[in-house]
């Protein structure tokens, strides 16, 4: 009798502790989410550096939050895009650019992801004269909007060669 109820309450117990049988297909469809998730984020690193080598404002700032938080070497950090415009205009009239940002670290959580990369970049001016090559680090906070998309909302960059004196 004795190993009959320590039978039936190791049953119970084995029981209560298991997930439900229905458990496994809504665990394997979250983490495909995440999975599909994740890979979108990443995704947005591509998009941006295709954004910034189109030379087109346009394109830039629609991979921006409306609250991006944009610090760039030598500049005061522009909040917003209405803000942004006007550097990123003169800056395209200026040159032609293009960016090369390997990712060094990418990191996803939930809505947030952020990017730790490094750069080279290559400004050639529009009113002729020799390429402007400018190489360093950066971090990028990426947030997944209201519409599934992963847009730019914290950009900072800087250069990692010496001040000219």
């Amino acid at each position: 009798m004795r190993t009959a109820l320590a039978a039936v309450a190791l049953v119970a117990v084995c029981t209560a502790c298991a997930p439900p049988a229905t458990d496994a297909p809504d665990a394997a469809a979250a983490t495909a989410a995440t999975e599909a998730s994740d890979a979108a984020a990443r995704q947005a690193h591509d998009a941006y550096v295709a954004a910034i080598n189109s030379n087109n404002v346009d394109s830039m700032l629609a991979m921006l939050t409306d609250d991006v938080v944009f610090m760039a070497p030598n500049a005061p950090p522009f909040i917003g895009k209405d803000a942004l415009r006007p550097w990123l205009t003169g800056y395209v009239e200026a040159f032609d650019t293009r960016w090369d940002k390997p990712v060094q670290e990418f990191v996803v959580n939930g809505d947030w992801a952020w990017e730790r990369y490094s750069y080279t970049s290559t400004d050639t001016p529009k009113a002729g004269g020799d390429p402007i090559v400018g190489t360093g680090w950066g971090l990028i906070i990426y947030q997944r909007g209201a519409d599934g998309v992963w847009r730019v909302a914290r950009d900072a960059w800087g250069s990692d060669q010496a001040a000219a004196q």
